[in-house]
């Protein structure tokens, strides 16, 4: 069990939230895998002595993802491709829909077979309207580290994965979104 409790408040200033696409199609070796960041959002950790007294809410701005990095391709990507790729995220993809994640139930991690000190966490992703469960997660350490990562399946939140080069490239319909920072102090 963690030895922290109370409430935090999370975002950029504490810790990074991550977004990781891959790449599918014909025209594959082509693309990048991306790893975009999310420059706007905010988040409310309850932590409780009992996790399922715990609570997670988190929001963040569709509009506030930039391109950190690219691997693969057939080029490297400049600053160019990335402002690029950022328009399109901007009003191709995502369209300044809301992003939402609600808590639900939080438990120990060890009913998972993972570390008591973490807690497991089933919510709500609302991603531009459409709602869907999301599970994973959330690593905490003695020093306040926090990390987790949740596969997201573009689909199951009606989004067509982005294709291009008339369709012979394609971002992977599974999305990684990771959290790794520091629990601020209370």
């Amino acid at each position: 069990m963690s030895p922290y409790t109370g409430t935090f408040e999370l975002g950029p200033d504490s810790a990074t939230l991550t977004v990781w696409t891959g790449k599918r199609g014909a025209a594959a070796v082509a693309g990048h895998n991306l790893q975009i960041v999310v420059s706007r959002w905010s988040a409310t950790l309850e932590l409780a002595a009992d996790p399922a007294a715990s609570k997670l809410s988190l929001t963040a701005d569709s509009r506030s993802l930039r391109v950190a990095a690219g691997s693969g391709g057939a080029q490297a990507l400049d600053a160019d491709d990335m402002a690029g790729i950022e328009q399109t995220i901007d009003s191709e993809v995502l369209k300044g829909g809301a992003i939402s994640f609600q808590s639900a139930k939080i438990h120990s991690a060890a009913d998972h077979g993972g570390a008591a000190e973490d807690l497991h966490i089933h919510g709500e992703l609302d991603l531009l309207g459409h709602t869907g469960p999301v599970e994973f997660t959330l690593k905490l350490d003695d020093e306040g580290h926090l990390e987790g990562r949740a596969t997201i399946v573009q689909t199951a939140f009606g989004m067509k994965p982005f294709t291009t080069l008339f369709g012979t490239l394609k971002v992977a319909d599974e999305v990684e979104v990771s959290v790794d920072g520091i629990l601020p102090a209370g």
